[in-house]
């Protein structure tokens, strides 16, 4: 049988591809590159320049998103037309799950066609650590569990197809500043929080900006919050005055940070 199998990041992606191969199966596998917890998605099945525009800001960097979310759109209209099943690997955080409602609604009409391999907490062994409320994304998962996994791909009923596609409209349609995940249903939300854990572990004196962002990232947002997005969200507040700054903006990953 072909079979497609669809990840959210190049870290699944990879892990993924070994455990094909460890099982002597040679699935194609499909990254998909955009961390859609955060950020503008109104218009992403349409147009890539509104998260282009944000991918620039946080990254600060002059990178043609466009053409890469140009192809991420052309991926997914080959899974569309294709005949292939294709396999949605998601865990328990925001992005993955934002990934399984867009493929969802992009496959709604060959609902026949479309299967999904579930992760969860338990599923991570001892490198879940004790926090029960812990994010799981596929990226995190060795090749060797995702091996053990690979037997539990299911066909997802039409009705739940139906009900992701919805939720990934209603998703756009909102058009948070990010989304997270709470008690498996996605809502929305604002920098707020993040920038205050900012400016909590930050104090009067100068402290590596990788310091406070990793502190930052270690908290829960309800969203897993990446390096690039710490880093912008603390060039904001240097840019607000809420931070100050021994180093440039433009290189904060080297800079100290002080309130």
């Amino acid at each position: 049988m072909n079979m497609i199998h669809v990840t959210n990041g190049d870290n699944a992606a990879q892990s993924l591809t070994e455990a094909l191969r460890l099982a002597g199966r040679n699935d194609q596998v499909i990254a998909l590159r955009d961390d859609l917890a955060v950020g503008p998605i109104r218009d992403v099945d349409e147009s890539p320049d509104a998260r282009a525009t944000f991918w620039r800001q946080v990254w600060n960097s002059a990178v043609d998103f466009e053409a890469e979310l140009k192809t991420q759109q052309t991926l997914f209209g080959r899974l569309a037309r294709g005949d292939a099943q294709v396999v949605v690997w998601h865990g328990q955080s925001a992005a993955d799950q934002l990934t399984l409602r867009r493929v969802a609604y992009h496959l709604r009409n060959v609902p026949q066609r479309l299967n999904e391999a579930k992760l969860n907490l338990a599923d991570l062994g001892d490198a879940a650590g004790g926090d029960v409320h812990q994010a799981t994304a596929v990226g995190m998962f060795s090749p060797q569990q995702l091996l053990v996994k690979l037997p539990s791909a299911a066909p997802i009923s039409v009705l739940r197809i139906s009900r992701l596609a919805l939720e990934w409209q209603e998703a756009k349609h909102s058009n948070a500043e990010n989304r997270r995940l709470r008690d498996n249903m996605l809502v929305s939300g604002t920098w707020t929080d993040v920038d205050e854990a900012m400016l909590d572990v930050a104090s009067s004196e100068w402290h590596p900006a990788r310091r406070i962002c990793g502190e930052a990232m270690a908290q829960r947002f309800d969203f897993l919050l990446s390096d690039s997005v710490a880093f912008w969200r603390c060039r904001e507040l240097v840019a607000a005055g809420r931070l100050k700054i021994r180093g440039t903006p433009s290189e904060i990953a080297d800079a100290e940070l002080r309130r």
